[in-house]
């Protein structure tokens, strides 16, 4: 697929990139290259192929969600400058 300086621009403004015109050339044959690239590999036979979520098959270890560490809210709280019925009270920011 062959991309005109016409195409380019709307790209960049969709994308909302200022391309400089010194560069503009380089991105065209770049994306020419993206787009070849994207075509051929669409002429790549994938019948019977499952999709998969990710290229390796593993599963991820988990440990034990436990508690390691005792309640220390009131203690935390003590430290604050302004508290109401057990949470933090902080400036409001957005009016």
């Amino acid at each position: 697929m062959a991309l005109d300086k016409n195409d380019l621009n709307k790209i960049a403004y969709l994308a909302r990139l200022e391309i400089a015109p010194e560069n503009a050339e380089r991105v065209l044959n770049d994306m020419d290259r993206i787009l070849d690239f994207v075509d051929h590999m669409q002429q790549v036979d994938t019948e019977g192929v499952e999709p998969l979520a990710h290229p390796i098959e593993s599963r991820q270890i988990l440990r034990e969600d436990r508690v390691t560490e005792p309640n220390q809210r009131e203690a935390l709280l003590a430290n604050a400058p302004a508290t109401e019925n057990g949470c933090f009270l902080v400036p409001k920011v957005i009016e």
